[in-house]
């Protein structure tokens, strides 16, 4: 298994911007996916954002041309960039990661989820 670190959340006014990354640690890993989920209170959680292993990426119609997803394969990390920020983003923010693990004599695919970090956007 893979462990990730959220970081980024916090306070920001309307049409502010906020980074968010997500940490991805472990041993014999290769992330192949990252995505971005939310979930307000009282709402099912979304998927907001997602990178593939080859770069390619989609989004929640709700965020497309404000936010953009990226990765750093170098520092395993992946990164939420959210712009142009409205009232309506405010919820908790999750970082999901597929990975493929392996150790002497076997290999498996895993998904992992982060700690979660709260996004509170004011009017």
């Amino acid at each position: 298994q893979v462990q990730l670190v959220e970081s980024g959340g916090g306070l920001a006014q309307a049409g502010g911007s906020l980074r968010l990354a997500c940490a991805v640690s472990g041993s014999s890993f290769r992330i192949n996916a990252i995505a971005w989920y939310r979930q307000a209170p009282g709402k099912q959680r979304e998927m907001v954002a997602h990178i593939s292993n080859s770069g390619s990426t989609n989004y929640a119609d709700s965020v497309k041309g404000r936010f953009s997803i990226s990765r750093d394969n170098a520092k395993n990390t992946g990164y939420l960039q959210m712009n142009s920020l409205k009232p309506e983003d405010t919820a908790e923010y999750l970082c999901n990661v597929r990975a493929t693990i392996w150790n002497r004599g076997w290999q498996r695919e895993s998904e992992s989820w982060g700690q979660g970090t709260q996004v509170t956007v004011s009017s």
